[in-house]
């Protein structure tokens, strides 16, 4: 515990440490999904700034309601009113990572809240913890979300203390986002877009906006501006059928990649730092990604975004895991491939998931390759799918 680590602190014996607000808070490495990981430099004014747009938008969110509720434009809840809990976050991915970091440990810190750790994950161990602890915020990747929820003791534990269920690494399927709500006794679902790059949070989303929207990430958090982009850098208009790579520019941005300059001046530019991820905005200012960048699959001259594939496999009820990839195809170029873990005791062919996918998905999007495993699909310390590694391990290449 905390406590018992500054019990025996002296503070009068710590040296005096002058610095600057842009000077280097930490040092972050990049999770390394579709690349080697690079060392982020990230700042004093970022860090502090990352926990002010998080403080914002949760306000905002609240006085929202409560405004929606007053003038009548929503309803308001019925039957007894909940218990008031102090805040307590559960941090289920490493702290060594910004999510847990910065989006969890910062914010929590500032405003004297608990954190609940976890070793390692574990959808049991998680229950346990949430209804021991009373964790009033649960913030993990999309798997860790949707585990919980099909755990058989999901409706044994207690988990009437939540009010926050969701978090970032990836997309929350639509079906997850219904998932969460219809299973919380009084919370709402909640997502997150960020990236190391950005101190954290780019964009949030939650409550009847993320029910509403559930595709989107949300809008921009305040100290952020955004773009998108074409291939070349070039600007594209502000229309919501627009699809372009994100680049945002605003006081969360890194200072740059450590001892990398070329990589620092690729992604960052004038300021703007290149998230290297498609996406939309739509009227309202929401946010949509589309796909990574590097993740796109071209199968003859037609591009495929695997988050829209994965998407589409998630509806299915035996689909425990989804993994989307582009492998070498001698015809096309590159060919749509998938690795599913099923749930215990579901069967499935590949047939029938083609079969399941047809009028869903356009055609050439579906896999043409499906490969079932029995062991979970390998993950990163974050949580999110190493589909670099995957495809190694299953193509050879």
């Amino acid at each position: 515990r905390w406590a018992d680590v500054m019990s025996g602190a002296d503070p009068g014996s710590l040296p005096v440490v002058e610095f600057d607000t842009d000077d280097d808070a930490t040092i972050f490495y990049t999770s390394g999904t579709t690349g080697f990981p690079k060392g982020a430099q990230l700042t004093h004014r970022g860090s502090i700034a990352n926990i002010y747009n998080i403080v914002v938008m949760t306000t905002a969110v609240a006085m929202s309601e409560q405004k929606a509720i007053a003038a009548g434009d929503i309803p308001a809840p019925t039957g007894p009113a909940p218990v008031a809990l102090p805040p307590s976050f559960m941090a289920p991915t490493p702290l060594f990572h910004v999510t847990a970091c910065n989006c969890i440990l910062h914010p929590a810190t500032a405003s004297g809240a608990k954190v609940v750790l976890m070793y390692k994950w574990d959808a049991g161990r998680a229950l346990e913890l949430i209804e021991r602890e009373r964790v009033t915020n649960f913030s993990g990747v999309p798997t860790m979300s949707r585990e919980m929820l099909l755990h058989p003791d999901w409706s044994k534990r207690d988990t009437s203390s939540l009010i926050g269920m969701g978090g970032g690494g990836a997309a929350l399927q639509p079906d997850l986002v219904h998932k969460i709500a219809g299973a919380l006794k009084g919370g709402q679902p909640s997502t997150g877009y960020g990236m190391t790059e950005t101190h954290g949070i780019i964009t949030a989303n939650s409550a009847r906006w993320f029910i509403a929207k559930p595709e989107s990430c949300g809008p921009l958090v305040p100290t952020l501006e955004g773009k998108l982009v074409d291939e070349d850098g070039n600007d594209l208009p502000r229309d919501p059928n627009t699809v372009g790579v994100l680049c945002v520019r605003g006081s969360v941005v890194i200072k740059g990649y450590l001892n990398r300059a070329e990589a620092t001046a690729d992604s960052i530019r004038d300021g703007w730092l290149n998230t290297g991820d498609i996406a939309r905005i739509d009227e309202d200012g929401f946010v949509y990604i589309v796909d990574r960048a590097k993740d796109m699959v071209i199968r003859g001259g037609e591009n495929v975004y695997c988050s829209e594939v994965e998407t589409a496999i998630y509806n299915h009820d035996a689909i425990a895991e989804a993994c989307v990839f582009g492998i070498p195809d001698d015809r096309l170029g590159e060919a749509v491939a998938a690795v599913i873990v099923l749930r215990p005791g579901r069967s499935m062919s590949d047939v029938e998931l083609r079969d399941f996918l047809a009028g869903k998905i356009a055609s050439f999007k579906i896999p043409s390759t499906i490969w079932f495993r029995d062991e979970p699909i390998p993950r990163n310390a974050s949580g999110k799918f190493l589909k670099r590694e995957l495809r190694k391990e299953i193509t050879g290449e």
